[in-house]
């Protein structure tokens, strides 16, 4: 019998080595998979900081990486020539009130479609759906800015708030499927305790969501920083409430009308640092859900 036994297991064994060999291959494929692509992501960074201490003559001849000397002046240069204290400023104001509106209106959406049976359910989630395939760039900047004129918000940077809020699909339907992992037992014990939906949600619900509301402040964060042409429209008769991405544009010339690519590169990168900044906070969140969505 022990002899029977022993052949077996080396049966079993000789058959199980080319599945362990296909994992090993598979794994080391995806390690060069995640090698190359972090590569990719991390070396425009890198190039803009370094960059970001040439002078525009050493930056223009081309071929080197490191700069022969640093020229940190082009911090401070940047700095006061793109009046980088006002416009981060309203940057930090448009990205936080579009993030905060955006996850309370997602939140309680995804909550609402979860939790609540209502007529035309199918119908809001098609919807939901539809508008992420739908591009809102700048073939409707004009009917935006229409109706906030009549709004009387084309003028300052909430109605531009209003409209990154109302885009809110994408983080609408990663709410919905983290809310789907949330057992609805949790519900029925505050029921029976005499809590109302709206105390649910706000007691119980919300509290259980913080790694998707990491994740989608985030992505609502970032792409509020990023956006470019809604406030250089929204503001072009009060430059002053101009965000960064539009007062990055100029540093492009100088009073000679030379290009600045060495102060452009140094206002780029400290336009990048509050997103990174943003992603070491949401990072756990990140893990969270990842090490969530395993478990499931």
């Amino acid at each position: 019998m022990e002899v029977t036994e022993t052949l077996s297991n080396v049966r079993i064994n000789k058959q199980a080595q080319p599945f362990s060999f296909a994992r090993i291959g598979g794994r080391v494929l995806l390690w060069i998979f995640l090698l190359v692509t972090a590569v990719l992501i991390v070396f425009p960074i890198v190039v803009t900081f370094l960059g970001s201490f040439m002078s525009n003559i050493e930056i223009t001849k081309g071929g080197k990486i490191f700069p022969s000397s640093w020229q940190f002046v082009n911090y401070k240069e940047a700095w006061v020539q793109a009046n980088f204290a006002r416009f981060t400023w309203n940057s930090l104001f448009l990205s936080g009130a579009t993030t905060i509106g955006t996850l309370i209106v997602a939140s309680m959406a995804a909550y609402v479609v979860d939790r609540i049976k209502f007529p035309g359910k199918a119908i809001f989630v098609a919807i939901q759906a539809f508008t992420m395939f739908i591009s809102i760039g700048a073939v409707v900047i004009r009917p935006q800015f229409e109706l906030m004129v009549k709004l009387h918000l084309h003028t300052n940077l909430w109605g531009v708030v209003l409209i990154l809020v109302s885009g809110h699909a994408y983080i609408f339907f990663i709410l919905l499927s983290f809310l789907q992992g949330i057992s609805r037992e949790l519900d029925e014990a505050a029921r029976i305790d005499g809590c109302s939906n709206g105390g649910i949600f706000w007691r119980i619900i919300l509290p259980l969501m913080r790694p998707g509301l990491g994740v989608g402040a985030l992505f609502t964060f970032c792409g509020a920083w990023n956006e470019y042409l809604r406030p250089l429209v929204f503001t072009m008769t009060n430059p002053k409430l101009q965000t960064l991405t539009v007062g990055l544009s100029y540093l492009r010339y100088g009073a000679s009308a030379a290009v600045q690519t060495h102060y452009m590169l140094a206002g780029a990168f400290l336009s990048i640092l509050p997103l990174l900044v943003v992603y070491m906070i949401a990072n756990k969140s990140f893990m969270q859900m990842t090490a969530g969505s395993l478990k499931g």
